[in-house]
């Protein structure tokens, strides 16, 4: 699935979806200690032991340990290179599948025109919706009270509880939800001329859709579960299920109604009922069977659930002053989405062929795939362990941690920004060529806009995880008033000065600097928090690795123009510039990197080269 978060964290809604010490801290938490980020057990911190395993003070023969929950201790000696290896690699093959569904929506109903937008508004309702729920009571409260219950005494039954009533709360949030559909689109189209039958037809889209929020909520609760056991293959192979589905359903319909246009589909009078419920139920169908999948990887592991309602005894209690900040932020930042999705509506209004929702959508597709490919595998597999110091009182087993996720996450981050922005024309064409000439025209220059953000993107995701750790709800919504605020004032000014064919490039620059103040505020307070947070070695990082990818980016620019690459003929040209200027790219970038001794680098691909030799 596709974040259309204005302000998205990992991809999904979060996720399913949509997440730093004055002494340089080693993972041992001493100062100047050799660092080895991959491999590294969080098991050799002091301050594990019974401490970490504590809940309420104690945690004995009933703890999670003994009926197959698992606990703080598997958490907390989770390898980063073993667990992300694992995420990436289910994450590639999600990704990959969900490409090509990409291409196969595309070219059901075109990148650009009514009906592309009318289903992106609807499409992107579950996802905003889920964002709410999931922010401000899956992330903010139940997550870290499901890895507290692992080790409590009465840990099957607090598991069980907590489960039962998320299900609960969740198919009845739905209904509600289902019953406003028309209400909510009309907050979506507010702005420009409204073709009432293109607004009808979100309405009936929305229908079909907003059911996605139960089963994100499932898959995202259930996956939780599996992530504080330390499994967390299934969760990233779980959407490929999703993709499958929509594959079939896509295809089908491409089968029986052929492709769209290239402009898309705006004359809606060719437009059938039975068009709009393979659509929209296909996309559905498939949310559904991600969320099932985990069902039966629950039970692999050992996990029985069973049925219990309740609320006494779960730890809710004291999740309860974080709620109304996070919900406040999570509200705001969706106050900034439904201005930029009303912009976008209205950039369509004079010519339906602008670039619009459905462009910015695709766009953010592809702009997430480094992000989440590599990035989020390292926030799942260390967020865990590290709310598991916090609860320990461990900072330093925190901020050693912390580090070596930005550190991690920056070697990848920084180079992936600047070969989105040098190769967005090619690629663009080679992921997404049922999008043809001016499908891609328009979604690449909002990459390019996009990807400015980038390298804060995934820092700012593993910072803002470690508020909802410390139960810090009040710093996160003071943090999202100015992020909310900046890009809303962006995007204005930039709908006051630029033709709206530019409004959707506008947002994605907005965007960018929106994600670069939320960083800079975030790591601010949690410097505060953690007494420190290993700035210089993270900064020297940052510095190394941005100046290994400009003479990356200077090799790929001029590859790319060798080959024409900015003016792309077909799709098999497409592909060629792409291979040839990215492995270009990956090769300067690495022997920049060994030449500026970058060791975060081999530690990064030690695990991905000790598989290649088995």
């Amino acid at each position: 699935m596709t974040s259309t978060s204005a302000f998205p964290d990992d991809g999904r809604p979060e996720l399913p979806g949509e997440g730093d010490a004055t002494d340089p801290a080693s993972p041992t938490g001493a100062a100047g200690a050799s660092w080895h980020p991959v491999g590294d057990p969080a098991g050799s911190r002091p301050g594990q032991g019974a401490a970490a395993a504590a809940d309420d003070g104690d945690a004995g023969p009933g703890s999670g340990a003994d009926d197959g929950s698992g606990g703080a201790d598997g958490v907390r000696s989770t390898s980063l290179g073993r667990g992300s290896l694992v995420m990436t690699l289910g994450t590639i093959a999600s990704r990959a599948s969900g490409l090509i569904r990409s291409m196969l929506l595309v070219a059901c109903v075109g990148a650009v025109g009514t009906v592309a937008n009318a289903f992106d508004i609807a499409n992107k309702l579950p996802n905003m919706l889920f964002a709410l729920i999931s922010a401000g009571v899956l992330q903010a409260v139940l997550i870290p009270q499901i890895l507290r219950a692992m080790n409590a005494r009465n840990a099957r039954e607090r598991l069980d509880k907590l489960i039962s009533i998320s299900g609960l709360g969740l198919l009845l949030l739905t209904a509600v939800l289902v019953v406003a559909a028309p209400l909510i689109v009309i907050l979506f189209t507010l702005r420009g001329p409204v073709d009432p039958d293109a607004r009808h037809l979100a309405v009936v889209f929305a229908y079909w859709c907003i059911p996605q929020v139960f089963f994100y909520g499932l898959y995202m609760l259930l996956g939780q579960v599996l992530n504080a056991q330390g499994k967390f293959g299934a969760y990233g192979m779980a959407p490929v299920a999703n993709n499958i589905v929509s594959l079939v359903g896509f295809g089908a319909f491409l089968l029986v109604w052929g492709p769209a246009p290239t402009l898309g589909i705006s004359d809606l009078s060719s437009w059938s009922s039975a068009q709009t419920t393979l659509l929209a139920g296909t996309a559905t169908l498939g949310i559904a069977a991600q969320a099932i999948v985990l069902v039966f990887a629950l039970r692999r592991s050992g996990f029985r659930w069973r049925f219990r309602i309740g609320v006494r005894g779960i730890g809710l209690r004291s999740a309860g002053a974080v709620v109304g900040w996070t919900i406040g932020a999570v509200v705001l930042e969706q106050l900034g989405v439904l201005y930029l999705s009303n912009v976008l509506w209205a950039a369509m209004s004079d010519d339906p062929s602008a670039a619009s929702n459905a462009a910015y959508t695709q766009a953010m597709t592809i702009y997430l795939l480094p992000h989440s490919l590599v990035v989020v595998s390292i926030v799942t597999v260390l967020f865990p362990r590290m709310t598991a110091a916090v609860h320990a009182g461990d900072l330093a087993g925190v901020r050693g941690d912390m580090s070596l996720g930005l550190r991690s996450a920056g070697v990848f981050s920084v180079f992936s920004a600047v070969a989105l922005i040098v190769l967005a024309v090619p690629l663009t064409s080679t992921l997404l060529p049922t999008a043809r000439g001016a499908g891609a025209a328009a979604i690449a220059p909002i990459i390019q806009a996009m990807a400015l953000g980038l390298i804060a993107l995934g820092a700012t995701v593993l910072v803002r995880r470690m508020y909802f750790a410390f139960e810090d709800g009040r710093s996160i919504f003071g943090i999202q008033v100015i992020a909310t605020v900046s890009m809303v004032v962006v995007l204005w000014g930039a709908t006051l000065l630029l033709p709206p064919q530019w409004w959707a490039v506008a947002a994605g620059g907005a965007y960018a600097l929106s994600t670069w103040i939320s960083l800079l505020l975030r790591v601010r307070g949690m410097r505060r928090k953690l007494h420190g947070m290993d700035g210089r070695r993270v900064l020297q990082l940052y510095v190394r690795a941005l100046v290994g990818a400009l003479i990356a980016a200077l090799l790929g620019w001029l590859t790319v123009r060798l080959l024409d690459g900015y003016d792309v003929t077909s799709w098999g040209h497409s592909l060629l510039v792409t291979a040839v200027a990215g492995i270009v790219m990956v090769v300067g970038y690495v022997l920049a990197l060994k030449v500026l001794h970058v060791r975060e680098l081999d530690d990064a691909l030690a695990p991905i080269l000790r598989r290649i030799k088995r």
